[in-house]
Protein backbone atom coordinates (compact mmCIF):
# COMPACT_ATOMS: atom_id res chain seq x y z
CA UNK A 1 0.00 0.00 0.00
CA UNK A 2 1.34 3.47 -0.84
CA UNK A 3 2.13 5.86 2.04
CA UNK A 4 -0.62 8.18 0.85
CA UNK A 5 -3.65 6.91 -1.05
CA UNK A 6 -6.56 8.82 -2.44
CA UNK A 7 -8.70 8.61 -5.52
CA UNK A 8 -7.96 11.32 -8.04
CA UNK A 9 -11.50 11.90 -9.29
CA UNK A 10 -13.65 14.66 -7.85
CA UNK A 11 -16.07 12.19 -6.26
CA UNK A 12 -13.36 11.22 -3.78
CA UNK A 13 -14.02 14.32 -1.72
CA UNK A 14 -17.57 13.14 -1.06
CA UNK A 15 -17.23 9.36 -1.35
CA UNK A 16 -13.77 8.74 0.15
CA UNK A 17 -13.54 10.97 3.22
CA UNK A 18 -10.24 9.42 4.34
CA UNK A 19 -6.68 8.83 3.22
CA UNK A 20 -3.98 6.44 4.39
CA UNK A 21 -0.84 8.20 5.60
CA UNK A 22 2.00 6.01 6.86
CA UNK A 23 -0.43 3.10 6.97
CA UNK A 24 -2.89 4.93 9.22
CA UNK A 25 -6.42 5.77 8.12
CA UNK A 26 -7.10 9.49 8.57
CA UNK A 27 -10.36 11.30 8.09
CA UNK A 28 -10.31 14.10 5.51
CA UNK A 29 -12.24 17.11 6.70
CA UNK A 30 -14.44 19.29 4.53
CA UNK A 31 -12.61 22.27 6.06
CA UNK A 32 -8.90 23.08 6.12
CA UNK A 33 -6.99 21.62 9.06
CA UNK A 34 -4.23 23.62 10.73
CA UNK A 35 -3.19 27.23 10.46
CA UNK A 36 -2.88 29.22 7.26
CA UNK A 37 0.85 29.35 6.45
CA UNK A 38 0.84 30.50 2.80
CA UNK A 39 -1.66 32.19 0.50
CA UNK A 40 -0.87 33.13 -3.08
CA UNK A 41 -2.34 33.26 -6.57
CA UNK A 42 -1.49 30.70 -9.24
CA UNK A 43 0.02 32.59 -12.20
CA UNK A 44 0.55 31.74 -15.90
CA UNK A 45 4.34 31.28 -15.53
CA UNK A 46 3.64 28.33 -13.19
CA UNK A 47 1.76 26.21 -15.77
CA UNK A 48 2.52 23.08 -17.73
CA UNK A 49 1.78 22.84 -21.50
CA UNK A 50 -1.86 21.93 -20.72
CA UNK A 51 -2.41 25.15 -18.79
CA UNK A 52 -2.61 23.51 -15.37
CA UNK A 53 -0.33 24.62 -12.56
CA UNK A 54 2.80 22.44 -12.21
CA UNK A 55 2.60 19.99 -9.32
CA UNK A 56 6.16 21.00 -8.43
CA UNK A 57 5.05 24.59 -7.92
CA UNK A 58 2.31 23.44 -5.54
CA UNK A 59 4.81 21.21 -3.73
CA UNK A 60 7.20 24.15 -3.32
CA UNK A 61 4.42 26.20 -1.72
CA UNK A 62 3.80 23.34 0.71
CA UNK A 63 7.51 23.13 1.50
CA UNK A 64 7.68 26.88 2.14
CA UNK A 65 4.59 26.77 4.36
CA UNK A 66 5.83 23.83 6.42
CA UNK A 67 9.17 25.61 6.78
CA UNK A 68 7.49 28.76 8.10
CA UNK A 69 5.62 26.78 10.75
CA UNK A 70 8.66 24.67 11.67
CA UNK A 71 10.93 27.73 12.05
CA UNK A 72 8.33 29.45 14.21
CA UNK A 73 7.99 26.31 16.36
CA UNK A 74 11.73 25.59 16.71
CA UNK A 75 12.80 29.24 16.83
CA UNK A 76 15.70 28.17 14.67
CA UNK A 77 16.76 27.64 11.08
CA UNK A 78 15.11 24.55 9.62
CA UNK A 79 15.68 22.34 6.60
CA UNK A 80 13.38 19.89 4.86
CA UNK A 81 14.52 16.33 5.51
CA UNK A 82 11.68 14.39 3.91
CA UNK A 83 8.36 14.65 2.16
CA UNK A 84 5.94 11.75 2.08
CA UNK A 85 3.95 10.86 -1.02
CA UNK A 86 1.28 13.21 -2.23
CA UNK A 87 -1.95 12.70 -4.10
CA UNK A 88 -3.28 15.46 -6.31
CA UNK A 89 -7.06 15.39 -6.04
CA UNK A 90 -7.89 18.35 -8.31
CA UNK A 91 -5.97 20.50 -10.80
CA UNK A 92 -4.99 24.03 -9.86
CA UNK A 93 -5.79 26.62 -12.52
CA UNK A 94 -4.33 30.01 -13.34
CA UNK A 95 -5.96 32.65 -11.16
CA UNK A 96 -6.94 30.27 -8.36
CA UNK A 97 -6.14 31.43 -4.84
CA UNK A 98 -3.90 28.75 -3.33
CA UNK A 99 -3.80 28.33 0.45
CA UNK A 100 -1.59 25.99 2.46
CA UNK A 101 -2.67 24.93 5.94
CA UNK A 102 -0.33 23.10 8.31
CA UNK A 103 0.01 21.91 11.88
CA UNK A 104 2.79 20.33 13.91
CA UNK A 105 1.81 16.71 14.36
CA UNK A 106 4.92 15.53 16.20
CA UNK A 107 8.08 17.02 17.65
CA UNK A 108 11.12 14.78 17.97
CA UNK A 109 14.48 15.74 19.44
CA UNK A 110 15.62 17.65 16.33
CA UNK A 111 12.75 17.13 13.89
CA UNK A 112 9.11 18.07 13.38
CA UNK A 113 6.44 16.22 11.40
CA UNK A 114 4.10 18.66 9.68
CA UNK A 115 1.06 17.63 7.61
CA UNK A 116 0.13 20.21 4.97
CA UNK A 117 -3.16 20.56 3.09
CA UNK A 118 -3.61 22.71 0.00
CA UNK A 119 -6.96 24.29 -0.75
CA UNK A 120 -7.90 26.55 -3.63
CA UNK A 121 -10.63 29.04 -4.24
CA UNK A 122 -11.51 28.78 -7.91
CA UNK A 123 -10.98 32.01 -9.81
CA UNK A 124 -13.95 31.28 -12.06
CA UNK A 125 -16.54 29.87 -9.66
CA UNK A 126 -15.46 30.79 -6.12
CA UNK A 127 -15.70 27.11 -5.18
CA UNK A 128 -13.32 25.97 -2.43
CA UNK A 129 -11.59 22.62 -2.99
CA UNK A 130 -8.88 20.58 -1.31
CA UNK A 131 -6.36 19.84 -4.05
CA UNK A 132 -3.59 17.92 -2.28
CA UNK A 133 -2.00 16.97 1.01
CA UNK A 134 1.36 15.71 2.17
CA UNK A 135 3.51 15.25 5.25
CA UNK A 136 6.83 17.08 5.61
CA UNK A 137 9.62 16.35 8.07
CA UNK A 138 11.81 19.31 8.94
CA UNK A 139 14.93 19.43 11.09
CA UNK A 140 16.19 22.32 13.23
CA UNK A 141 19.83 23.14 12.41
CA UNK A 142 22.54 25.50 13.64
CA UNK A 143 24.54 27.97 11.53
CA UNK A 144 26.74 25.16 10.19
CA UNK A 145 23.78 22.98 9.25
CA UNK A 146 24.12 20.47 12.10
CA UNK A 147 20.89 19.26 13.77
CA UNK A 148 19.99 20.94 17.05
CA UNK A 149 17.22 20.21 19.57
CA UNK A 150 13.84 21.76 18.85
CA UNK A 151 12.92 24.38 21.43
CA UNK A 152 9.66 23.19 22.97
CA UNK A 153 6.70 25.24 24.10
CA UNK A 154 7.67 28.17 21.91
CA UNK A 155 5.16 28.55 19.07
Amino acid sequence: MDDVQARSDRSCINLCPFVFIRGQKRLMSDRPQGELVIQTIAMPQDTNPNGDIFGGWVTSQMDLGSGILAAKTAQARVVTAAMEGMSFLQPVRVGDTVRCYAHVEKIGRTSMTIPVEVWVTSYMTGEELRVTHGVFTLVAVDESGKPIPVKRGSA
